[in-house]
């Protein structure tokens, strides 16, 4: 644990170091990110046997879903650093001429990027990006529940920046809050609903803008009109990938009556055919992270509703891909986000009910549909509010930088990726200039006779 004293000297450091105006010069910015993303090819080795230690995950994944998308990220921002960060002119009504108006990206100043455990690399430094692109110093506070790849990034980021520009804090909960009790100028959270509330709380009392990337249960909707392959292809894909810890992974089924016993005959063949006769023998499955969350799914498990996998090995945290079938509302797997590897099935008749049960629940993360019905795509998107849609696919939205990702409602608040990362952590200026050359009197005291001369003004 870091004590509040060396959170307040480090802090204190950063805001000293962001008033000597390095980091608002570009070329700085261009370098430090070119730095990041050489460290990151420099480290891949390493990166890939953190993350198998924490969660197991096989190295395919680690490159896909956490270093592939860290490096399009930085090649993004290096693209058009120069263009985001150019004041941009703003229309000024020729009643107000010869003044001019510019809207100017300006940084924060010292942000807090407190990341998850599911994606330990990425999700720390993926709004890193974003915060050293505008221009920001930075604190990371990683995930203490993935204990080897916090660790890796302390070391990466402390042997290569400078600790006024960029530190790394690790530690549990006491320093979280510690550095909570901070002043920010900015504050990126990604996790749970219910930290994101007391990240929220504390960050009130300094009235510090927050971003909160939460999650929530990512509906996904199978229609009739579809390629069945294809469809349990890609929906298995997103839903067990990191063992089904995805904030994006589909969190339950809706599927209609009509295709629901073909799409179980493709689930049990393709699942066999992804992780072998044996998952638990599978060098492309992961873990769950720790025994707390093993416990917690463990209890969503119904036995007389699972039709595929159940299989679990607490001892080497092994839980089966699982698909639950005849669920209902009531169960208990469908009162909190699954987080984990268990599949429920809900089935319907009319598309209409499926779209009311959605819009019954919290507007979740993301909403899936696997369709080739273009009028039902249609009513999918007007009928529903989520952060984000994937129409027949799962969770690659999360990859195009030219998409902001973020929650609605309770799945979360605030944008990034791409363009969206560099405008969370700017400041955009307003500035109104006219010249002393020119000035008429209308708009100053004494007011007399003035009123019709400026309503006829306005018209115009």
């Amino acid at each position: 644990m870091i004590s509040n004293i060396l959170v307040s000297e480090i802090v204190c450091r950063q805001k000293e170091y962001f008033a000597s105006g390095d980091t608002k010069n570009i070329e700085f910015r261009i370098q430090q990110l070119n730095k990041l993303k050489q460290l990151i090819t420099d480290s891949e080795d390493r990166v890939y046997q953190s993350l198998q230690l924490d969660l197991n995950k096989p190295q395919f994944e680690s490159f896909a879903a956490e270093i592939t998308i860290l490096n399009k990220e930085i090649d993004d921002a290096l693209k058009h650093l120069k263009c985001w960060s150019k004041p941009q002119k703003a229309r000024v009504p020729w009643q107000l001429l010869p003044a001019s108006a510019t809207i100017c990206p300006e940084p924060l100043g010292v942000v807090l990027i407190l990341g998850a455990w599911n994606y330990p690399l990425q999700l720390v430094i993926a709004p890193l990006i974003g915060a050293m692109a505008a221009g920001n110093c930075a604190i990371i506070k990683p995930s203490e529940l993935a204990p080897h790849t916090s660790g890796l990034v302390a070391e990466i980021i402390a042997k290569n920046f400078s600790p006024e520009y960029i530190t790394v804090v690790e530690g549990g909960i006491e320093t979280s809050q510690n550095l909570l009790s901070e002043k920010f100028d900015h504050i990126f959270f990604t996790g749970g609903t219910s930290v994101a509330k007391i990240v929220m709380t504390a960050a009130a009392k300094h009235l510090t803008p927050v971003t909160l990337e939460t999650g929530g249960k990512n509906p996904c909707i199978i229609d009739t009109d579809i390629d069945i392959n294809k469809t349990i292809k890609r929906l298995t894909w997103g839903k067990f990938l990191n063992a089904g810890q995805s904030c994006l992974a589909p969190d339950y089924l809706l599927v209609n009556h009509r295709i629901k016993d073909d799409l179980l005959a493709g689930f049990k063949q393709h699942l066999q055919t992804t992780y072998g006769d044996n998952p638990q023998l599978s060098p492309d499955y992961a873990r769950i992270i720790n025994y707390k969350h093993f416990d917690r799914l463990e209890k969503l498990l119904q036995a007389d509703k699972i039709i595929l996998g159940g299989e679990k090995n607490r001892d080497e945290l092994y839980i089966a891909p699982t698909v639950m079938d005849n669920v209902n509302w009531e169960d208990k797997v469908m009162q909190e986000e699954i987080f984990g590897p268990i599949l429920p099935i809900i089935t319907y008749t009319d598309i209409s009910t499926a779209f009311a049960a959605i819009n019954s629940l919290p507007k979740p993360l993301a909403l899936y549909l696997f369709s080739r019905n273009q009028n039902i795509q249609k009513q999918v998107l007007e009928s529903t509010s989520s952060g984000g849609v994937c129409l027949n696919d799962t969770m690659m939205h999360f990859s195009l930088p030219s998409l902001p990702f973020g929650g609605v409602g309770e799945s979360g608040m605030g944008r990034y990726h791409g363009k969206a990362s560099f405008d969370t952590f700017s400041h955009y200026k307003s500035i109104y200039k006219n010249p002393q050359w020119l000035d008429i009197n209308w708009r100053y005291p004494p007011y007399k006779g003035k009123l019709s001369f400026l309503k006829q003004l306005l018209r115009f």
